[in-house]
């Protein structure tokens, strides 16, 4: 599912982004996103900013999990987040962990700036995992 184009084409579509691409090559996916600069944000990038996000997967391991190196950048604007997202089995279904460092390197305001647009990548994955179940209950 996680390299599946329809069902990051609906990820996509979920996030209410102005336009999006779509691409996956094996088992790396990679979307760009035109979306509403966050209000701390807007100020210094404008109405909208670009989010392209790189998902390289590993192979499963003996348990069946897998990890997935994230990277997603703001290009043009001095914004990085880098990390992993854990799937493993959970009861029922699958526990999707995400673990990262955001960072925007701008000084003095950087700080400030990393945690106003800490929720909105945050929502972003939960979008994901809003899609992902409803994806997985059809």
């Amino acid at each position: 599912m996680m390299t599946d184009r329809s069902y990051l084409e609906e990820v996509c579509q979920a996030s209410h982004p102005r336009s999006y691409e779509v691409e996956v090559t094996g088992t790396t996916t990679v979307t760009k996103r035109k979306l509403p600069a966050p209000g701390a944000a807007a100020k210094f990038t404008g109405p909208e900013v670009t989010v392209l996000e790189e998902t390289a997967w590993g192979p499963a391991d003996a348990n069946g999990n897998r990890t997935g190196r994230v990277t997603m950048s703001v290009p043009g604007q001095p914004v990085t987040m880098k990390g992993a997202v854990q799937l493993s089995a959970g009861g029922a279904g699958t526990v999707a962990e995400l673990t990262g460092d955001l960072k925007v390197t701008i000084p003095i305001l950087g700080k400030k700036l990393e945690q106003a647009s800490a929720p909105a990548i945050l929502a972003g994955f939960n979008t994901q995992q809003k899609v992902g179940d409803a994806w997985l209950s059809e």
